[in-house]
């Protein structure tokens, strides 16, 4: 049988889009650990939420930073497996980190120069307070310094509607934007391109592998277009981002993670079943 892995999302996927909690997901998540299925969390949140949020789930899998700025493989994981190095491949807190992101200094400090070039009114999660930031996303404020721990990315918003001149100039520049809860902008660098380092990995390590990926929004479509089984889990209001329409795409019928717990449900008994 051929070795399942899953690669999520968090915000709006696994976890509520306003609660953060995970507990409509704890049925899919108690069959994933008792069949022992790595778990990749592939997210725009930092390092050090997602390392917070692995703790709470018991969770010992590699995972996905920053909308795929960052692969952390725990120490060992691949144990006797050969493989090529990525690019940019060292040692932080531990992991082994696959670097695909520019630093997050060089990114801050070009988001700023185009937004003086531009007199773009915008502001990043640099230029906020914790407070700021939590008031934004809805995490409270310790949970907002974690987010502001940055290693990547520059996430951002508008006041008022998107300055598409902005968001082209970001373009112009050699540089990256995309969007979930907020724009983020970013280097040459997605959760795609994560995800297929990693299944290297896995399929060297396993041999046949069955890719599952979640998500739920436009800065997600790189991961579920690496997968083999693409999950769009619906929004709080019942619908489907638009921007994400692929082949063999799989719709949840309920949103966040209950529809998350469902569709792996389901994946897992059709790809187990004799």
């Amino acid at each position: 049988m051929k070795k399942i892995v899953i690669f999520t999302d968090l915000d709006g996927t696994l976890l509520d889009a306003e609660s953060y909690s995970f507990d409509a997901a704890r049925p899919a998540l108690a069959l994933i650990d008792r069949l022992n299925i790595p778990l990749v969390c592939a997210s725009s949140k930092t390092r050090a939420e997602i390392e917070a949020l692995r703790r709470q789930l018991g969770n010992p899998h590699p995972f996905i930073a920053e909308n795929g700025g960052g692969v952390f493989i725990p120490p060992g994981y691949f144990s006797g497996v050969t493989h090529e190095a990525a690019p940019r491949t060292v040692t932080i807190g531990g992991y082994e980190a696959l670097l695909l992101g520019l630093p997050y200094a060089e990114i801050r400090a070009r988001f700023t120069e185009l937004r003086s070039a531009r007199h773009a009114a915008v502001r990043g999660f640099g230029d906020m307070s914790a407070g700021e930031v939590a008031a934004l996303t809805g995490l409270n404020e310790a949970e907002a310094t974690l987010a502001q721990q940055r290693d990547f990315e520059e996430p951002f918003v508008f006041d008022g509607e998107p300055d598409e001149a902005f968001l082209h100039a970001i373009e112009s520049s050699n540089l990256n934007w995309t969007r979930g809860r907020v724009f983020h902008i970013l280097g040459d660098h997605d959760k795609g391109r994560a995800v297929r380092l990693l299944l290297d990995r896995y399929r060297t390590a396993y041999g046949a592998v069955v890719s599952i990926g979640l998500g739920d929004a436009y800065n997600d479509l790189p991961l579920l277009a690496a997968v083999d089984h693409a999950v769009l889990v619906r929004r709080p209001d019942g619908g489907c981002d638009p921007s994400i329409d692929l082949p063999g795409l799989i719709r949840t019928e309920l949103p966040g993670p209950a529809g998350w717990n469902a569709a792996i449900l389901k994946l897992i008994a059709e790809e187990t079943s004799p």
